[in-house]
């Protein structure tokens, strides 16, 4: 089976045309995904929901086959360690 692009995957693009795009999948859908190739900081200071600006192409499931799969971010859950006797600060 081919490869099937899910959320937080890096992959690398190379189209039909030799385009290389390079990314984080950052939308899954069963016809498309988009590919966040940048991200910068909204400048305004009164913009309190969306805090940057994402930079994403768009790519139909007729390419994953032209899709390189790199890597996935980890978990931030699996990331996070508690310390040692932490409860037993909270009574």
């Amino acid at each position: 089976m081919s490869y099937v692009p899910q959320v937080d995957d890096y992959v690398i693009w190379t189209d039909s045309l030799g385009k290389v795009i390079k990314g984080w999948v950052y939308f899954f859908d069963k016809q498309y995904i988009t590919i966040e190739i940048g991200v910068k900081d909204k400048q305004d200071e009164l913009v309190h929901f969306h805090k940057k600006t994402h930079v994403l192409v768009l790519c139909y499931n007729r390419d994953w086959h032209q899709l390189e799969y790199v890597k996935s971010r980890s978990n931030k859950e699996d990331e996070y360690k508690s310390q040692p006797y932490r409860d037993s600060d909270l009574y």
